[in-house]
């Protein structure tokens, strides 16, 4: 097989080129993708030694001017940020260029926003995920409802209920029952939050509305047991993608863990001699499960014959150079795709877990067992899955008053 022509580099970069193509073999990437990234090196290299500049000063805005450079003189591929990436960071590693700098925040709203970000970091412990969501509908409101926004402390002394309540019914307004939730649970954290640091004198905690949703508002949504076959059937086991989404596929399936608990799944959680499997879920919980044999299989397939071999230790990864680990929006690309595949609307991973509760209730499985696989925090969550049972409701419905004999 031809090999692709390796490329000079000359200027101020030459000294990191041969590091920063080992550094792409190591990662695995193709031999003509690491020619391409090698290629923008010297093109880089040039643009530095042409206006005089060392690899420190390589700062942002020289970033975004190389860029700029590169377009205007046709080169369309290989001219966006995302395609430095491999590059700079390399070179960042090596000490050759200067870590981005972090935005400082400016106005006091910012400045209250990471405040209350480390606060739910340090004090409340919560995941990543949920600090940024609740930081989103914590500046929304401080913008909206602060009464002097440009004065630090925002003037929340002077915060009432009543703007609170305006803020809730103007933003609830046009949101799901399930938005509407977030949005008031993450303005109750906020509103301790401010008391407990002296941003206001009362604790406003309690003039939060409370949005709770009718739990009994129908059956769960399951796919039918065909519909989970054939989602399985699509994946092409014969090629090291299709073992990865199948084995991720049969897990969201048999065990219906969240995308996040999948993603965040590592080597080290598969206890392979005990059968069993270590779950991190909501709350830093880590919670140990059986794995089922067919859940094995596949993630044995996985691993031995389509995972990529390479130093991460998250159990999936992506099938193309650079292997990181999937993230959790991943885990919700392979569900519709699988979807398209078997020719079914394309739904979220969420669907699988319902699936698998219904499937574990049609068999026998009492509620509770149902709760504990499913790892719920309260068995209103679970009792859902009664009503799947119609055979035990049927028992125990009472005949319709007047009704025939």
């Amino acid at each position: 097989m031809k090999t692709p022509e390796q490329p000079r580099v000359a200027g101020p970069l030459a000294s990191y080129a041969s590091g920063f193509r080992q550094d792409l073999i190591r990662r695995a990437y193709s031999p003509w993708t690491a020619a391409e990234h090698m290629y923008l090196m010297a093109h880089l290299s040039r643009w530095l030694g042409e206006r005089d500049l060392v690899p420190a000063e390589l700062s942002q805005p020289r970033i975004e001017e190389f860029l700029a450079d590169r377009r205007a003189v046709g080169r369309v591929r290989w001219s966006s940020s995302r395609a430095l990436v491999p590059l700079l960071g390399y070179l960042r590693d090596v000490g050759a260029i200067p870590e981005p700098r972090r935005s400082v925040p400016t106005s006091p709203i910012e400045r209250l926003l990471v405040e209350f970000a480390e606060y739910l970091a340090s004090e409340r412990g919560l995941a990543p995920g949920t600090i940024v969501s609740y930081r989103r509908f914590a500046s929304l409101f401080l913008t909206a409802s602060a009464p002097d926004p440009n004065m630090e402390g925002c003037g929340l002394n002077r915060l009432r209920s009543e703007q609170i309540n305006a803020f809730v019914l103007t933003e609830c307004a046009w949101r799901s029952i399930g938005s509407a939730k977030n949005v008031v649970i993450a303005l109750g954290v906020l509103t301790r939050f401010l008391f407990l640091e002296g941003y206001t004198t009362v604790s406003l905690s309690e003039a939060v509305p409370r949005a709770i949703p009718w739990r009994d508002g129908g059956r769960s949504a399951a796919l039918d047991p065909d519909d989970v076959r054939r989602l399985l059937a699509s994946c092409d086991r014969h090629k090291a993608a299709g073992l990865r989404d199948f084995a991720i596929l049969t897990i969201l399936a048999r065990l219906g863990l969240r995308r996040t608990e999948v993603a965040s799944l590592g080597l080290d959680d598969v206890d392979w001699r005990a059968g069993e499997i270590v779950v991190h879920g909501k709350g830093s919980r880590r919670d140990r499960l059986p794995l089922p044999v067919d859940v094995g299989q596949a993630m044995a397939d996985y691993c031995r014959r389509g995972r990529p071999q390479h130093g991460h230790r998250a159990v999936f990864l992506q099938v193309q150079a650079p292997y990181g680990p999937l993230a959790p929006h991943a885990i919700t690309e392979v569900m519709y795709r699988a979807c398209r595949r078997a020719g079914l609307t394309p739904t979220g991973p969420h669907r699988l877990r319902h699936s698998a509760a219904t499937s574990m209730r049609r068999a026998g499985a009492p509620l509770f067992e149902i709760g504990q696989i499913l790892r719920h925090g309260r068995m209103t969550s679970t009792a859902l899955y009664a009503k799947e049972d119609l055979g035990a409701l049927g028992r125990i419905t009472q005949p319709w008053p007047g009704a025939e004999q």
